[in-house]
């Protein structure tokens, strides 16, 4: 006669196809790799050790306000003083060197020539002013290069306002 069919329940695991877990993955993904992005940001303010350096996101370093007149050192976030005399790397563009040769004795150096002047007028902290030491060689490069050496944190003054927030003694760029 009639037979009566009950409908088993199926385990939610038994159902998930490769396909399936692929598209949970890309969205787990898409979802979670901003979130990581913006709490590593805030709570490393972009500086990580690497061996003896620190390696610090020109981006992150140079966007706080800052009064550009009468701006003083304690006005620079507490994480960015902390790197004054400390060995570190940056990755940016060099911005107009003063030489008619390849080699350079000093430059700026700014996060993105593009980019970083977006709200305004250049602001003293989106630079670095580098030294070349003695003995070293650096060539004008385009593009984005790498610079390691020492930073100098402080505020420098010249004819009645900021000159310098960020200063470096540059051992290689690459």
């Amino acid at each position: 006669m009639f037979q009566v069919r009950t409908k088993r329940r199926v385990s939610i695991w038994r159902r998930l196809t490769f396909q399936s877990l692929v598209m949970v993955a890309t969205a787990a993904f898409v979802l979670a790799y901003p979130i990581y992005t913006v709490l590593d940001q805030a709570i490393t303010h972009g500086i990580h050790r690497r061996g003896d350096l620190m390696v610090v996101d020109m981006k992150a370093m140079s966007d706080f306000n800052f009064d550009q007149i009468s701006g003083q050192t304690t006005d620079i976030p507490r994480p960015f003083r902390q790197l004054d005399g400390q060995r570190v790397m940056l990755a940016g563009q060099m911005v107009l060197p003063n030489t008619a040769s390849g080699s350079l004795e000093r430059f700026e150096l700014c996060y993105s020539i593009a980019n970083c002047c977006f709200s305004g007028p250049p602001r003293v902290q989106h630079f670095v002013y580098a030294n070349v030491l003695p003995g070293c060689k650096v060539e004008y490069t385009q593009g984005i290069v790498s610079v390691v050496g020492t930073l100098h944190v402080g505020v420098e003054r010249a004819d009645g306002q900021v000159a310098s927030v960020y200063r470096m003694d540059v051992e290689r760029a690459q």
